[in-house]
């Protein structure tokens, strides 16, 4: 088998290949690409299970960042046990044709309990006192300290929140892409894996915050650094990939395009009377269980979740005809279609216009909001929330109380970081829906041009294109 490294640079787009990314354009014009279809929901979890099970949500489970569990009446997000995907990944096929074969994982999805040989992912240490200590997990556990050794703390501040991606120094320790790319290299190093995949975020959260293009309709010149900063990261896994005989892929889950109008979905549930609001010390917090409808928002997809089936053309009606902006409603035939009717779906699915996306948002009044919405916390939240990457504008001093809080912790004292704004406004870029513009749709490209024949693959044939990269 051909040892290979695919390399993820999450929300690249051939819009965004170009001057700003020579390394990149270089190593396009080596070989052949093509545009990826979008996965629906263009979301990270879903993306990635359509490339390495080959098969649409509807037969691997993975309708999204997250969704309601019926059982346990709960919205979970960002669980990351590989037992959720439903059906065999790539590297279970190239083992069974290979005895030999080897796979390493650096922070793609689902990482834990696979069947990978060696696995790195993101994984802070919950105390029962209610700390927690940011960290990752590895497999072996063995890595996990000697990964640390070397390159020092995963700076977890700069994998998501307020300071993601906006340090970009020479060395890992505030950059946490090019902790993982170094990690990647590590393992290579250490382990010589057949596969080895590498998952580089570092686009997707100046993407979101500012909009991939100006008032214009050019490129923001706001990204140009992050451009430059991840072509940078990226040439340096090429160079150093080619240089140990190891074939390379570059690909993305999806393409940001520019929002403007967020929408609040369960605000509007809310109004209507289908929510159930529980009292917690003063402040709101949904009870999705007691709920007769409710939407946990992905971006710009929402799953629209009937405790009370017979609310569902009212629903419907609300949808197509109170919100301000087009949104698309999904049924069941429109679900079968889409590829995504699972048991996890939501009963009707919504679909945000390009310039819009849906908020978890369901309090009236800032003053009841639940405590954790003033800070990162992507697991209790019942919805993804992109507000996370902003420091609230009304904090005079945010560093300052950062700090303050930093200090409170190190003392052992309970605190909130509660530095998170609640104005949805402030996102300007975001993904789920298939963008009307190919060039914003994801890319593959490969130094093998006959893996690339045509023009336009379906999310599903990345599986197939991967296997034959590997199988030689």
């Amino acid at each position: 088998m051909n040892r290979v490294a695919v390399i993820n640079v999450v929300g690249l787009t051939e819009s965004l290949i170009g001057e700003h990314t020579p390394r990149i354009a270089e190593f396009q014009k080596r070989g052949a690409h093509a545009n990826i279809s979008p996965a629906f929901p263009a979301v990270t979890c879903s993306a990635q299970s359509n490339y390495f099970t080959g098969q649409l949500p509807s037969q691997h489970g993975i309708v999204g960042n997250g969704w309601f569990n019926r059982e346990l009446a709960e919205v979970q997000f960002w669980k990351q046990s590989n037992h959720l995907v439903q059906q065999p990944k790539i590297w279970d096929e190239l083992r069974s044709r290979d005895s030999k074969f080897t796979v390493a994982n650096c922070f793609w999805w689902f990482n834990m309990y696979s069947s990978a040989d060696y696995s790195i992912t993101p994984r802070p240490i919950y105390k029962a006192d209610g700390g927690k200590i940011f960290d990752i997990y590895s497999w072996p556990y063995s890595i996990r300290e000697e990964i640390k050794r070397d390159l020092g703390e995963f700076p977890f501040f700069g994998f998501w929140g307020p300071t993601a991606g906006i340090k970009t120094p020479q060395g890992p320790a505030d950059c946490a892409t090019r902790w993982i790319a170094e990690a990647a290299k590590w393992i290579e190093n250490k382990f010589a894996p057949t596969l080895n995949l590498i998952y580089l975020p570092h686009l997707d959260y100046n993407l979101q915050r500012h909009g991939t293009y100006d008032v214009s309709g050019k490129l923001n010149s706001k990204i140009i650094p992050d451009l430059q900063a991840i072509d940078s990261i990226v040439g340096d896994l090429i160079k150093y990939f080619s240089a140990r005989g190891l074939q390379i892929i570059l690909l993305s889950e999806y393409g940001i395009t520019n929002v403007e109008t967020p929408i609040h979905l369960n605000r509007l549930f809310r109004q209507k009377g289908w929510l159930a609001i529980k009292d917690e010390l003063g402040a709101e917090i949904l009870d999705a269980g007691a709920s007769k409808v409710f939407a946990v928002a992905d971006h710009q997809i929402a799953h629209i979740y009937l405790n009370d089936r017979s609310l569902e053309s009212k629903v419907r009606d609300v949808l197509e005809k109170q919100v301000e902006v087009d949104v698309t409603v999904l049924g069941a035939k429109e679900k079968s279609e889409m590829g995504i009717d699972h048991p996890r779906a939501g009963d009707l699915i919504a679909v945000a216009p390009e310039n819009a996306w849906f908020t978890y948002y369901y309090w009236l009044d800032d003053a009841r909001a639940p405590d954790f919405a003033r800070t990162v916390d992507i697991h209790r939240k019942p919805g993804y929330d992109p507000v996370e990457l902003f420091l609230d504008p009304k904090i005079p001093l945010p560093k300052l109380k950062i700090a303050w809080r930093l200090l409170q912790k190190k003392m052992g004292v309970r605190m909130l970081m509660d530095v998170i704004p609640l104005d949805a406004n402030l996102v300007k870029g975001s993904h789920g829906r298939r963008p009307a513009n190919r060039m914003d749709w994801p890319v593959i490209i490969s130094e093998r041009a006959e893996l690339l024949a045509a023009k336009e693959i379906e999310s599903t044939d990345v599986y197939q294109i991967l296997l034959k990269q590997i199988s030689g």
